[in-house]
């Protein structure tokens, strides 16, 4: 069994940053694909990235260039860098694990999930 736990979201005003944490425990963490997922009110939950073990990468449309995804073995642990952040990145976002290295894959294992707010 795998668990992931998610940490670091909040409230931040428009233009500002945000680094989301997932720490991860579980067989094969170290080798698996992860990625980070959201869901705004009223909407589908949506990808926004992926990394692979060796730190191959794959970002939606909407977040290429302001969100970066990585991840330190070691501590299995896997990040989200969130700069330039809008009102409509507001959702609670999840980390996953076990896919395949694609945005649009299909993760084994979810995360609780964990609130990013945006104020205008």
């Amino acid at each position: 069994q795998v668990q992931l736990v998610e940490s670091g979201g909040g409230l931040v005003q428009t233009a500002g940053s945000l680094r989301l944490s997932c720490v991860a425990s579980g067989r094969t963490v170290n080798t698996a694909v992860m990625g980070w997922f959201r869901q705004a009110p009223g909407k589908d939950r949506e990808p926004v990235a992926v990394i692979s073990w060796t730190g191959d990468t794959s970002y939606s449309d909407s977040v290429k260039g302001r969100f970066t995804i990585s991840r330190h073995n070691m501590e299995s642990t896997v990040y989200l860098q969130m700069n330039s952040l809008k009102p409509e990145d507001t959702a609670v976002y999840y980390c996953a694990s076990h896919m395949d290295l694609n945005i649009n894959a299909s993760p084994k294992y979810w995360g609780q999930g964990t609130q990013v707010t945006v104020s205008s």
